[in-house]
């Protein structure tokens, strides 16, 4: 057997496995208690251990991986590359690969992070100047491979991102460097470049901002005047900044793609939601059209520098441009939500803050950065005030010769320069110190030899003159700070204009704007309702999302989701699609109260309910039963013939009964009387017309669309062919209906009911002439855009008013500078003509300024008095005459009643005489005979 002292095997030596040479296993004591104290491990439980790892881990990937610093506004990663660009800068490009290789001295988490780091700097465009394919942020394409691609810091880096002298430092991981705590950034990038980390636990997502409009931002936070900041994306589309919630945790954005018509069966697709790519764009587009969302034929991708992603639509009569672009929005990825979340690093840990507050924390650093910047150079300026006096004096009054003289050493030799120097001290700023002198010494003989005092003056009155400078912009941190932030705007805000439009988007909802990719059936005796019934009646299109409305006889209605098959009840009479909040749609209803009482009829709207709950259109009384039923979609209201059953002593049988005599009311309305008798039977006399009349129609311009939910201006009240007037800001119109799910332009100048016998006056300005013109005309239907200026395609309009009597003043400018403005009325100078003619010169001096001013007030026709005479009688000798001069003042009294007839002598009518005054012109007169 193996002594005691083998039975303690060593850890890293010995297999626990052996066996000794019997063939029996050893059986370990505890081998802690083999080591010496000091090297003896605690034993930590297996939860404590993961908790404190965890959470040590969870604050490192927060801290120094994820989510970016407050103060420069860039992780970890970002800050060490572009420390390692600045180390390497010499003006030239240098490969990524080395760049890559190079700031691995400071960044411990391999080369894929720096790349990719770098590739998303580079992209953004303002920190980095990049050579070589970068890739592309429109079309997800990535970037070469590094040795393939060079970088270096821009101008704009270089200016304000980096300064030795007001950075913090700290050891590398591996103690050999160092490297920044934070870059002495005098600008919110932060807010600029925008940032996105994921963290354990937590995460940042900052969107990024206009290049000016931060500045400006900052420049008015300096004023002490408000700001507002809105994201915007280098892949530009429209974003709707409603919810934005200053970035704040709980907001949200939408963005949208820009989609135009082509022509009526073609959409083009400008740009895509930030995040986005044109595949995974087109992907969701095709996704879409598989599962009958929208119905395309096909998706072409011809984005090189600009997006353009074209669409070609089904062929089908009845498919919609206006609705597929919203259904892309609804069902596509051309519309995205995104979540902001402001969180940053702050004093060693995570905070969460509004765009305002980052905004106002990072001008105030940039402040005290150039006061610290100023104050640094302050101190260099007197350091070098104090040894260029202290040089001028030593050659000046020739103390140096001090150094000529027999010494017994060196350092008796440097006291009796110091002792020279003690007449001087007074003039100094601060004491002169015994290395002040060593240094004077040490400059060599040539330099005494050359040494030039008118120099010397110079350059120590050029430094106080610096120095008072530098003084003046402390005491004025404020304004050298505004001053600083506008010399960065003009040097660097050209070509950097916002890309992404802020506008308000209408929510679109999904049921109105999907195709109708499902037919509904129905199985009137089972009760059965779906589209998988397609041995049963047909009833019309729907759509997956679709809600049905199904009602009974006995007056009970249940409105669900559609689905392939469901059971609704028996006796059903009416199955159709359901529109919310649709007032529109009256339910004509006549109905007997149970089995023996009274006939009611009513007339409601349904416009919202419960899915899936059980309603009722009469009382509910048991027994009852619909006699007669109709549902009109625009309020029609029917004249119905109804039989009562014979009875004894009842003279009159047949009841006539008009529907739009009665009030439309809500749908839990009892309704009003129609007989206490049996009703034999009930037929349809007489169509009728809707009761509701028009259509009322707004135009919202926030969202460029029409609504009927009292949203924006009011258009009026359309019907059957009505149309709508659109007019754009370039001199281009239309015509259209009044579909609330079309797209109208963005440059809408005038949109209003259009009528045929309105006249406009256009002041627009040929370029091809060189002159302006004026004309008069009414606008005609036109389907598509058209121009309603004459001369060359670069026509510019002017002024477009519908005012019946314009005026126009005239201002004159060069030579005809002197010339006093022209007031001109419009119907003076030129008659309505067609839409198509030129129009006539407004003149041949040179014109600075054309502007509408108060229009003449309409001539009202006079109302004719009453006649003071009989018939037979001749008026007084002194009355006017009723003559039709041409260029007469006078107007004609218009004939109200004719006088009596005498039998014999006249006839028994006299004609209607109408009279169409047009100011300025000759009266005209017709006669309805």
């Amino acid at each position: 057997m193996a002594g005691q002292d083998d039975e303690i095997f060593e850890l890293d030596n010995t297999s626990p496995d052996s066996e000794e040479p019997g063939g029996t296993a050893p059986v370990p004591q505890d081998r802690t208690e083999a080591l010496p104290a000091e090297d003896r491990h605690t034993i930590t439980p297996l939860t404590g251990m993961y908790q404190d790892w965890f959470l040590d881990y969870a604050s490192y990937v927060i801290l120094e991986r994820a989510v970016p610093h407050l103060d420069d506004g860039l992780k970890p990663v970002q800050r060490r590359l572009l420390h390692s660009m600045r180390r390497m800068e010499d003006g030239r490009y240098n490969k990524v690969a080395n760049i890559i290789g190079h700031t691995m001295q400071f960044h411990p988490h391999g080369d894929a992070s720096i790349g990719d780091a770098l590739v998303n700097l580079g992209q953004k465009e303002l920190l980095v100047d990049t050579q070589g394919n970068w890739g592309n942020i429109y079309t997800g394409d990535s970037a070469a491979a590094p040795r393939y691609i060079e970088a270096r810091l821009s101008a704009f880096a270089l200016d304000v991102v980096f300064n030795p002298k007001t950075t913090e430092w700290k050891l590398s991981y591996d103690g050999r460097n160092k490297e920044p705590v934070t870059l002495p950034v005098k600008f919110p990038l932060l807010l600029t470049q925008g940032v996105e980390g994921i963290a354990v636990g937590l995460a940042s997502k900052i969107m990024p901002h206009n290049f000016v409009e931060v500045i400006q931002a900052s420049i008015a936070c300096l004023k002490g005047e408000s700001f507002e900041l809105y994201p915007d994306f280098p892949t530009g589309g429209a974003v709707d900044v409603s919810r934005y919630n200053d970035g704040i945790r709980g907001g949200a954005i939408r963005v949208r793609a820009h989609i135009v018509k082509q022509d009526k069966k073609t959409l083009v697709i400008k740009d895509i939601p930030f995040g986005k790519t044109t595949q995974g764009v087109i992907d969701s587009i095709l996704k879409a059209n598989e599962k009958g969302k929208i119905k395309i034929r096909k998706v072409d991708d011809n984005t090189a520098a600009n997006v353009e992603i074209v669409i070609y639509l089904s062929p089908d009569k009845d498919i919609s441009p206006d609705k597929t672009i919203d259904a892309l929005y609804a069902f596509t990825d051309c519309e995205i939500s995104i979540s902001p979340n402001a969180c940053v690093i702050s004093e060693n840990k995570p905070l969460f803050l509004s765009v305002t507050e980052m905004l106002r924390r990072s001008t105030q650093r940039t402040r005290e950065l150039l006061g610290r910047e100023l104050e640094i150079r302050m101190t260099e300026l007197e350091e070098d005030w104090h040894y260029s006096s202290l040089e001028k004096i030593f050659f000046e009054k020739r103390i140096y010769r001090e150094l000529e003289r027999d010494s017994a050493d060196w350092d008796a030799q440097i006291d009796a320069i110091e002792k020279a120097l003690d007449p001087y001290r007074p003039l100094f700023r601060r004491e002169i110190l015994r290395d002040d002198i060593l240094k004077l010494t040490e400059k060599p003989v040539r330099r005494i030899s050359k040494f030039d005092i008118k120099k010397a003056t110079e350059h120590i009155l050029g430094l106080e003159t610096q120095m008072e400078q530098v003084r003046f912009h402390l005491a004025h941190l404020t304004e050298y700070a505004i001053a600083y932030f506008e010399d960065i705007l003009s040097k660097y805000g050209k070509g950097r204009e916002r890309k992404t439009e802020i506008r308000s988007f209408d929510t679109i909802e999904a049921t109105k704007v999907v195709i109708a990719n499902e037919k509904l059936y129905v199985n009137w005796e089972e009760g059965f309702v779906g589209f998988g019934l397609r041995k049963d009646q047909y009833l019309c299109d729907c759509s997956d999302l679709d809600d049905i409305i199904a009602i009974r006889r006995d007056g009970s209605y249940v409105i669900t989701k559609v689905s392939e098959k469901a059971f609704l009840g028996k006796g059903l009479m009416y199955v159709n699609v359901f529109q919310r909040n649709d007032s529109r749609t009256i339910y004509n209803i006549v109905y007997r109260d149970g089995k023996n009482g009274a006939t009611l009829m009513k007339r409601c709207a349904i416009t919202g309910v419960t899915r899936d709950k059980e309603y009722n259109l009469t009382k509910g009384t048991a027994g009852t039963t619909i006699l007669y039923f109709s549902a009109n979609p625009n309020g029609e209201a029917e004249i119905l013939r109804v039989t009562l059953k014979p009875r004894a002593r009842m003279r009159n049988v047949h009841l006539e009964v008009n529907l739009a005599e009665l009030a439309i009311k809500g749908r839990d309305a009892r309704g009003n009387m129609v007989t206490r008798y049996p009703v034999h039977r009930i037929a349809l006399k007489e169509k009728g017309s809707s009761t509701l009349g028009g259509t009322p129609i707004w135009f919202d311009a926030d969202v460029n669309r029409l609504n009927a939910d009292k949203r924006g201006m009011l258009l009026g009240e359309f019907s059957g062919d009505d149309k709508i007037l659109v007019v754009t800001e370039n001199g281009l119109f239309r015509t259209t209906g009044f579909d609330l799910s079309q797209h109208f332009e963005d440059n809408i100048l005038l949109i209003e009911p259009f009528d045929d016998q309105k006249v406009f006056t256009a002041v627009y300005f040929d370029p091809e002439k060189k002159f302006y013109y004026l004309k008069r005309f009414p606008f005609e239907q036109a389907t598509s855009l058209g121009s309603f200026l004459s001369g060359e395609a670069g026509a510019s309009l002017i002024c477009l008013s519908g005012e019946e009597r314009p005026r126009f003043r005239i201002s004159y400018g060069g030579v005809f500078a002197g010339k006093p403005a022209d007031i001109i009325s419009a119907e003076d100078f030129i008659g309505v003509k067609s839409l198509r003619a030129k129009g006539k010169r407004l003149s041949t001096m040179e014109i600075v300024s054309i502007e509408e001013i108060e229009p003449l007030e309409l001539v009202q026709p006079r109302e004719a008095p009453e006649p003071e005479t009989v018939s037979g009688e001749s008026p007084p000798e002194d009355a006017p005459e009723n003559n039709l001069a041409i260029g007469s003042d006078s107007v004609p009294e218009p004939i109200s009643e004719a006088p009596e007839a005498v039998p014999g002598s006249v006839p028994d009518k006299f004609p209607e005489v109408k009279f169409d005054i047009h100011p300025g012109k000759a009266e005209q007169m017709s006669l309805d005979l």
